[in-house]
């Protein structure tokens, strides 16, 4: 069992096949996602990798927050989120998790919070039918009609479904495919309609009724902050020297 990762939805937009086939899809960004910290039987009970994603102001974060951040050696984070994991998969502290994470074609789960729509009435929220055009019914052709039986029950029961507030929910859709990864922007493609607002956080992980593909890594994809630091000083000295701009006199 491989950890997931915390991305942020920007959009939708498509991809066109080979066959030239156009196919919806979802673009997720990983908006640096690092792992802050494990958790171990020993201590915790369970086994598990908590990871951070996006940036915070440091003025907004406790002290109790600062120095949670500072013993990962990382910067505060706005979002946090807990994966189990078996204890042969876990990634060091610090990592970054890549959008290499995931392959091309394999399914997975997406968990989000589901756009609020206010208050709604049962035909929006449940699909109700509604009541009769005509035959008696005035005014109140869209409400949910009665609510439970008169001397037996003689209460409503409790999930019954009514008019109320929809939406803000967490909803978790399933067995979405990876239709393409971009590492050098972070950029995960996932194939249809993902929960959540543009802008809105979700978890990605591995689809629990989907066997992963053979070329999965394991126990992931993810990049060392030393290396990381190593490739952006390489990449600074091979770029060109930028020529001083002409003083007039």
């Amino acid at each position: 069992m491989r950890s997931g990762v915390i991305a942020q939805k920007v959009g939708m937009m498509r991809v066109f096949t080979d066959a030239g086939e156009h196919v919806p899809a979802t673009v997720l960004r990983l908006a640096n996602c690092q792992i802050i910290a494990h958790r171990t039987k020993d201590k915790n009970g369970y086994v598990a990798l908590q990871l951070g994603a996006g940036t915070r102001k440091v003025r907004n974060v406790s002290k109790a927050e600062r120095g949670h951040f500072a013993l990962a050696k990382v910067e505060p984070k706005r979002k946090l989120a807990e994966f189990r994991v078996e204890e042969n998969e876990l990634i060091p502290v610090g990592a970054e998790i890549t959008a290499d994470h995931f392959v091309v074609g394999q399914y997975v789960d997406v968990t989000g919070t589901s756009i609020g729509k206010g208050f709604a009435g049962p035909m929006k929220r449940w699909n109700f039918g509604g009541l009769r055009a005509s035959h008696g019914v005035s005014i109140s052709h869209r409400s949910h009609g009665s609510t439970g039986g008169r001397q037996d029950p003689g209460k409503t029961f409790k999930g019954k479904k009514m008019a109320g507030h929809m939406g803000v929910d967490r909803v978790t859709t399933l067995n979405l495919k990876v239709v393409m990864t971009d590492v050098e922007r972070g950029l995960v493609l996932v194939e249809g309609a993902v929960p959540g607002a543009k802008g809105g956080w979700i978890t990605l992980r591995d689809a629990v009724k989907k066997a992963l593909p053979k070329d999965t890594p394991t126990p992931g994809k993810f990049r060392l902050p030393d290396a990381a630091a190593a490739a952006s000083a390489e990449k600074s000295e091979s770029a060109p020297a930028q020529p001083a701009a002409n003083q007039g006199a």
